[in-house]
């Protein structure tokens, strides 16, 4: 397992455990009422505190990413309530939600999510523009994040000209940028090869480090070793906790 500094990490003032997610009964259905109906969540139980370097694994089908959706808030339960950081997200609107992710939660994804017109630069400097920065102090950031994962020489290439392992750095970098508190990644190294994808590993332990709480999606139980908790998912239900 990872180091115990995420542990230490997740201690308030007062030495207690601070739990900033906190899954109650979650269930989530899709189809609901026809034949097709599907139980991708089935009673989820889960807290995760802070500055923890947590891992979700399973089958395809448990609920690995329909968890995350959820906690990430770009889906919502069918029933159930997700809290993070003290908010309820069910009892959040629309743009109160869209203030969630933005500032609070950094999303990273298999297959990279970079729009491929832009440079890596450019990719990095999108969240910003949301959250309404001026074009020189978020360009000034965006070529800060890429220089601190070793991608100064790449900044103005387009996708289609970095490699994988290049390219999910990138992905990390746009994720980081308005500074969120939460790091959420469905299998991030699952389009990459061994090498690559420990190297992206090593920037989430990092990060972690630094006193973010990361949460992994994966298949691989060499990446889920590296964490200080694994949950394992089953038919929607969690049915395994390791440390």
């Amino acid at each position: 397992m990872a180091n115990n500094m995420a542990n230490n990490n997740a201690k308030g003032k007062n030495g207690k455990n601070d739990n900033v997610i906190v899954c109650k009964n979650i269930c989530k259905v899709y189809n609901q009422g026809t034949p097709a109906e599907v139980n991708a969540l089935c009673g989820v139980n889960l807290k995760i505190k802070r500055g923890e370097l947590v891992s979700i694994i399973g089958a395809s089908g448990s609920g690995k990413s329909t968890l995350l959706n959820c906690i990430g808030s770009l889906d919502k339960p069918s029933s159930g309530k997700c809290i993070v950081n003290g908010k309820d997200t069910s009892k959040l609107n629309e743009d109160e939600l869209a203030v969630l992710r933005r500032d609070s939660i950094g999303f990273i994804f298999q297959f990279f999510n970079l729009i491929p017109t832009l440079t890596a630069v450019q990719n990095v400097e999108l969240p910003m523009i949301f959250k309404g920065l001026p074009q020189s102090e978020r360009r000034e950031r965006a070529k800060e994040l890429l220089r601190k994962i070793g991608l100064e020489k790449r900044m103005n290439s387009r996708s289609s000209q970095l490699s994988g392992g290049e390219t999910q750095r990138v992905a990390i970098s746009r994720a980081l940028a308005n500074n969120p508190a939460f790091i959420l990644a469905d299998e991030p190294t699952g389009n990459l090869d061994t090498k690559s994808g420990q190297a992206v590993m090593e920037i989430f332990k990092k990060l972690n480090e630094e006193g973010r709480t990361v949460i992994i999606v994966t298949h691989d139980p060499n990446i889920a070793k590296q964490t200080n908790r694994i949950i394992r998912l089953t038919d929607g239900k969690v049915v395994e906790e390791m440390m």
